[in-house]
């Protein structure tokens, strides 16, 4: 009897001790327990880890405060996100998906990379379970018929004729027209998609400039010096770099070395150029270059909650695309659920293929997505490093700032 009696007064001081530890806890953690559970668990697959790193890490930043952001706008739904890290490879992505399902994730969302991204869909298509893709440009990722796959981001030909389509307006607006242009660019799944899209397309879409050369590389590349040292030998008047964040670094340094100014630096759809450690790495230098990529809708109440709750939780962070898109994945995720009420992949699926998301972070119509669940209402826009910082520059209706074009030289007076 006195036994037990001691294990009772036990128990009682433990259960007081942790409802004081709570009860002096700060508000959002006391807040946090008393939450309803998540309504759906979603695997985000990202490579936080390996080559691609750095830019993972970004992606994985907007997921971080999805469930914040869907509170300020009243959403009433909770996800429940568990990380997987694809570490840069397809292989590791595919095994990293297939861990997801087998520990209940109801919804795959990722990869950032093409590659990997289609490893993932395979898996996806096999197991019946939805995957929604934040960020890859591979066409044929929507092109296999795959019925378990949606993709919230442009493919590599949408990236490439919404990029053209601004270059002729930078020229209009500049007054300055190069007339031959050589393009440098990974031979990775998504920038041999790429050039290949922009080989295909070039010859339809009447540019006032000719591509001079062609020059691939391998994305883990250490050394850019004779690839950039024979794209300065062409003597072309534009770069179009279809870059990732490490070689972008390479080339620019490279470019600098060797004293090419070209006219222009214009990415036609890639990322490397307005990455957070591109400017810390690259410093002044990092300035005037040109990418023609979706960005974030300032306008948005959306984007304001997100940019709010980002410089709250990493304050020493950009935020960007990267980000933005992988927020807006677990965005269709959430909707989805709100429209099946259901963690069930058919009910899932049915909620995506019928979605319309009007209020959103990014530039463009409704998040839709048509019969091979590719949304088709995401619009490209010009953003210049100016002062650290990638900036819209183009659409002028959307402009934070004025064109710069030409690029200044290396040295000019105007890098600071």
């Amino acid at each position: 009897m006195t036994s037990r009696n001691n294990f009772t007064r036990r128990r009682l001081g433990q259960a007081a001790l942790a409802g004081a530890t709570l009860m002096g806890a700060p508000l959002p953690l006391r807040y946090a327990a008393a939450q309803a559970p998540a309504n759906l668990k979603v695997a985000l697959l990202l490579p936080t880890s390996g080559i691609q790193a750095q830019i993972g890490q970004a992606c994985r930043r907007g997921a971080d405060i999805a469930n914040d952001v869907f509170a300020d706008v009243k959403l009433p739904v909770k996800l429940e996100i568990v990380n997987y890290d694809t570490e840069s490879k397809p292989d590791v992505a595919r095994t990293q998906a297939e861990k997801a399902i087998d520990a209940g994730c109801q919804m795959l969302v990722g990869a950032f990379d093409s590659g990997q991204t289609i490893a993932i869909a395979g898996v996806a298509e096999q197991r019946s379970i939805p995957l929604v893709v934040n960020i890859a440009a591979a066409p044929q990722i929507t092109e296999q018929g795959y019925k378990f796959v949606v993709r919230n981001f442009p493919t590599a030909p949408m990236l490439i004729t919404g990029a053209l389509a601004l270059h002729k307006e930078i020229f209009k607006v500049s007054g300055k027209t190069p007339k031959t242009a050589v393009m440098m660019g990974v031979n990775d799944t998504f920038g041999t998609s790429m050039v290949n899209g922009i080989k295909a397309l070039f010859p339809k879409l009447d540019m006032p400039y000719e591509i001079v050369d062609t020059i691939t590389y391998d994305p883990a590349a250490k050394d850019l010096s004779v690839e950039v040292g024979r794209a300065k030998a062409t003597k072309a008047e534009l770069l179009l770099p279809v870059n990732r964040l490490n070689d972008a670094k390479l080339m620019i340094q490279e470019m600098v070395k060797q004293r090419w100014e070209p006219m222009g630096v214009m990415n036609p759809g890639a990322p490397g150029l307005y990455e957070q450690d591109f400017f810390k790495t690259m410093g002044k230098y990092s300035d005037f270059l040109i990418s023609n990529v979706p960005w974030l809708d300032p306008k948005s109440a959306m984007t304001q909650s997100l940019e709010k709750r980002h410089a709250a939780k990493f304050p020493n962070d950009q935020l960007d695309i990267n980000a933005g898109f992988t927020f807006e994945g677990l965005l269709v995720a959430a909707q989805a659920w709100l429209s099946a009420k259901s963690t069930k992949a058919d009910a899932l699926m049915d909620a995506l293929r019928k979605t319309k998301i009007d209020q959103h972070v990014i530039i463009g119509g409704p998040i839709q997505f048509d019969a091979k669940g590719q949304n088709v209402n995401i619009k490209a826009a010009a953003v210049e490093n100016l002062k650290r910082k990638p900036t819209v520059v183009m659409p002028v209706e959307s402009a934070a700032a004025p064109l710069v074009f030409p690029m200044p030289g290396w040295n000019d007076k105007r890098r600071t």
